[in-house]
Parts: structure tokens; C-alpha cells; sequence
């Protein structure tokens, strides 16, 4: 069983310190939407991740809600609330990401990433 509070500590932590290592996670099926942009597959996935216009970022995950994506495959999907900092700023940014994590092996790919920055 997938312990998803890792899962998110994984992908986040990477992301803040090496986001090419990301790149494992998705696949040529994989969708990521970023600010209402879709992007398909690994290597668009990974420009784009890799091509954003911060040099630091740090996560903090307030909220990680998850539930059955399907009754026929092991598939997830999870919601993480959280906050950002972005180039040691002082302003702190709120977001919202979704996945749906799709069963591959013994482990799960990103299949469907939703990113927003939640402003209010």
C-alpha cells in the first residue's frame, strides 16, 4: 500500500531541490495542467517544471486529502493544500495540486497533475 504522506514528502522535496528528478514519476500518457496550461508527456512535463522562473521554492503541505479514483483499477486521487515561498520572498503563496496516481509495477506513475496557486 502506498503511504501518500511520503509520497507527497518525495515529490516535494524534489521538486524544491532537484525538480529532474521528477521526471521518474510521470509518463508519456501523463498530463500536467499548471496554471489552467496543459502539458503532455515526460519530457514537455519536465520543461516545463524545469523552465519556471524561480531559482528556490520551498513547500509546505497544510492538507493531503485521497480517495479511490476507480473500482476497477488501484488508481488515487489526492488533493494537497499548501503553501509556497518563492526566492526566499516574504510573501507566502497558497496552492492547490491535484494527482491522479495510476498503479504501474509495484508502484504508481502521475497519470492527470493539476496545479493552481490559489489566490484570495
Amino acid at each position: 500500500m502506498i503511504n501518500l504522506a511520503d509520497s507527497a514528502d518525495y515529490y516535494y522535496n524534489t521538486f524544491d531541490g532537484e525538480r529532474a528528478g521528477l521526471s521518474s514519476l510521470y509518463r508519456d500518457v501523463s498530463m500536467l495542467t499548471w496554471e489552467n496550461t496543459p502539458i503532455q508527456g515526460t519530457a514537455a512535463i519536465m520543461e516545463k517544471l524545469q523552465g519556471l522562473p524561480f531559482a528556490k521554492v520551498a513547500h509546505r503541505v497544510l492538507t493531503l486529502d485521497a480517495q479511490p479514483a476507480s473500482a476497477t483499477t488501484a488508481s488515487i486521487l489526492v488533493l494537497v493544500t499548501g503553501q509556497l515561498l518563492v526566492d526566499d520572498g516574504q510573501n507566502v503563496l497558497q496552492y492547490s495540486q491535484m494527482f491522479h496516481l495510476v498503479p504501474e509495477g509495484q508502484g504508481y506513475f502521475v497519470q492527470n497533475d493539476v496545479f493552481r496557486l490559489v489566490y484570495g
